[in-house]
């Protein structure tokens, strides 16, 4: 198998290789948090021809007799071999009860490497941070970002290519099918049915589904708008669909778990507080998003903003939504104590768009980089220290922004 090389993450990882310390990789599936642990395996038999590799990986069949903590310890022993360095790794491991008492013993014992990956925030909300606090560190996978996606799919950063990005996302299986819209969409569709109820569906229990996929419908149409709780329930109900406001923050909760959605908070740029209520969402694959809505809805200009924030995401960058005064600037990004302020917008087309978006990076007063990013051909440039950019070339440069 030819592995593609993720560069960012493993570069990360690779201090920690061989250390004691349990390596957790956590995301949406699909998003090839599995090709991590066979790439981190491939080093592994690169510098340790001798190792010893227990591999155990909880979506093939052969391994469904492991369910519990007691059937993965008993496996586990069964492998370990005395003489030679011992490495385990299991992929998608919020699948075996218990797992975490298996690691903490491992871990305890010093006598194994252990990597593993994990679809669901809970696992690390819940069973990690109590039992295996001080033990493991994380590292977030995400769909491919823009420049991944070009070295993927083996292309040269043209108008198609991007428009591509834009509509169908980054999922890196995407690189293995035709460029046909309907098998794109099916495979797309296919992944969001999965998610939806083994992850989401499955793991909480729920039973009203159709509730569930029309809130991530809802979603869908509604990225980058701020949302609360209770917006949500009106909208609901105006579709005849009753539910209390506590029952939307649930399954938005549940949604977040699965790393299919990610809420953004609001901050007040001068007075530094955090808003709790108004959030946006966005998702963590856009081309999944789309294949929601179908080829009807297509807000060219929310994608956008959804594209910006997952690439920032995956730059490091830790990003809020701003607010000054009764004005809202997209994303409020920082980084190594470093700032920069982002206005996404589909073209500046008139004066009152420029006005807008330029208009209220001007109200920050600071000397942190701001930019309008678009898909403009033509770029306004400079306007008052206020950098107007392509969207291809933001995406090319993200890491070197500050």
């Amino acid at each position: 198998m030819k592995l593609i090389y993720r560069k960012r993450y493993f570069e990360r990882v690779k201090p920690f290789i061989g250390k004691n310390i349990i390596k957790v990789f956590t995301g949406q599936r699909r998003v090839g948090k599995s090709y991590m642990l066979l790439q981190i395996k491939e080093e592994i038999k690169s510098t340790d021809p001798n190792a010893n590799i227990i591999f155990i990986n909880k979506e093939d069949f052969s391994f469904n007799f492991i369910k519990n903590a007691d059937t993965l310890y008993q496996f586990v022993e069964s492998k370990i071999e005395k003489r030679r360095s011992n490495y385990l790794f299991i992929d998608e491991v919020q699948d075996i009860d218990e797992f975490e008492n298996v690691l903490r013993h491992y871990h305890n014992k010093n006598n194994i490497d252990i990597y593993c990956t994990g679809s669901n925030a809970k696992m690390l909300s819940g069973e990690l941070s109590t039992y295996l606090s001080g033990r493991y560190v994380e590292f977030k996978i995400y769909s491919l970002s823009y420049l991944e996606f070009l070295e993927f799919n083996k292309l040269n950063s043209t108008s198609d290519d991007l428009n591509r990005y834009l509509r169908y996302g980054g999922l890196p299986f995407l690189c293995n099918l035709p460029v046909n819209k309907k098998v794109l969409n099916e495979y797309l569709k296919g992944i969001y049915t999965t998610i939806i109820y083994k992850d989401v569906v499955g793991r909480n229990n729920i039973r009203n589904t159709d509730f569930l996929e029309n809130l991530v419908h809802y979603l869908a149409t509604d990225v980058g708008n701020l949302i609360s709780g209770q917006k949500i329930r009106d909208y609901l109900k105006s579709q005849k669909v009753n539910t209390s406001t506590q029952n939307v923050l649930n399954y938005l909760t549940y949604l977040e778990n699965a790393f299919l959605i990610f809420k953004v908070l609001r901050k007040d740029i001068t007075g530094k507080k955090i808003f709790e209520i108004n959030s946006k969402y966005y998702f963590e694959d856009w081309g999944i998003s789309n294949a929601i809505t179908g080829n009807e809805y297509f807000d060219i200009g929310k994608i956008i903003e959804n594209v910006i924030y997952i690439n920032l995401l995956i730059a490091g960058y830790d990003v809020k939504v701003g607010q000054i005064g009764d004005k809202e600037i997209d994303f409020v990004c920082e980084k190594d104590g470093v700032k920069i302020y982002i206005q996404a917008s589909y073209l500046i087309s008139t004066e009152k768009i420029k006005q807008r978006e330029f208009g209220n990076l001007l109200m920050i007063k600071d000397n942190f980089p701001k930019y309008v990013v678009s898909l403009d051909e033509y770029s306004v440039g400079n306007f008052e220290g206020i950098k107007h950019l392509h969207l291809k070339t933001f995406l090319e440069n993200i890491d070197n922004l500050c």
